[in-house]
């Protein structure tokens, strides 16, 4: 299937599996949300996740700031 031949996605949010470098969609969407700001992400904008913590970040900033707080003291 090309982009031309894609259905439009449900303006709902999508259920997604984060796998190392790639991916999963289990329940299509237009977005996810970013596990530190909570601001929808449009999936073909999605960049950056968490594969152990299974998280999604809206941008390196969002994934620094989880880093941080999951760092012992």
């Amino acid at each position: 299937m090309n982009r031309y031949d894609r259905q439009p996605q449900p303006a709902e949010e999508a259920v997604v599996e984060y796998l190392d470098g790639e991916y999963r969609v289990r329940k299509p969407g237009a977005y996810v949300r970013c596990a530190v700001t909570g601001e929808p992400i449009p999936l073909e904008e999605l960049r950056y996740w968490n594969v152990d913590l299974q998280e999604p970040y809206s941008g390196p900033h969002a994934k620094l700031m989880r880093l941080r707080a999951q760092k012992p003291d």
